[in-house]
């Protein structure tokens, strides 16, 4: 019995671990490109964003990048996707990268705090894993979290399961808030009896 439990604690704090980012509203940012551009998540607002964690040197995040392309080249106008890098990317390993894979969508450099916010990074839990991508619906809620370990490399190494997630986002109803309910009609005045 006490293994039973052992094993049923350890598998809900594995599954809460796991979820922890989604349903949360995403952290805002504004970061800069190559160009000192500096893109909002806001600006992005309506459309379903793929955040990607990245590092310029890390072949999964290379090949990844392939399938991201694709699923923004179905979806141009409902899909946009966005890569973050940190030190010790540097303005010419960026450029670099965005000449060897032709990348066609932005690189926003961080110094830390956007990638602090998205993965809560704490003093405990300082270490980041490469790639890491959340998926932000159009109302600005994560909707799925997928770090290149455990069962989640398919969605960096095939096209498929990652495409058949953004097209069950993009079919269903927006996450968010939900609306308020419509007012009542006003009732008609009834005639006051004499």
């Amino acid at each position: 019995m006490r293994f039973f439990l052992t094993l049923a604690s350890f598998l809900f704090s594995f599954a809460w671990a796991a979820d922890q980012h989604v349903g949360r509203r995403a952290p805002g940012f504004a970061l800069p490109d190559l160009n000192v551009n500096y893109h909002d998540l806001g600006d992005y607002r309506g459309k379903l964003v793929l955040l990607d964690f990245i590092q310029t040197t890390c072949p999964v995040c290379q090949t990844s990048q392939k399938i991201f392309e694709r699923i923004r080249l179905k979806y141009p106008d409902k899909v946009q996707v966005i890569s973050v890098v940190l030190p010790p990317d540097t303005q010419q390993s960026v450029r670099t990268f965005i000449a060897t894979y032709a990348i066609k969508t932005p690189v926003l450099f961080d110094c830390g705090q956007a990638t602090g916010s998205y993965l809560k990074l704490t003093p405990q839990k300082p270490t980041i894993t490469f790639p890491n991508l959340f998926i932000i619906d159009r109302n600005g809620i994560i909707r799925a979290h997928h770090e290149y370990s455990g069962m989640d490399e398919k969605y960096f190494e095939q096209l498929d399961p990652l495409m058949a997630e953004v097209e069950s986002i993009l079919a269903g109803p927006a996450a968010g808030p939900a609306k308020p309910p419509a007012p009542a009609a006003p009732k008609p005045a009834v005639p006051a009896k004499k």
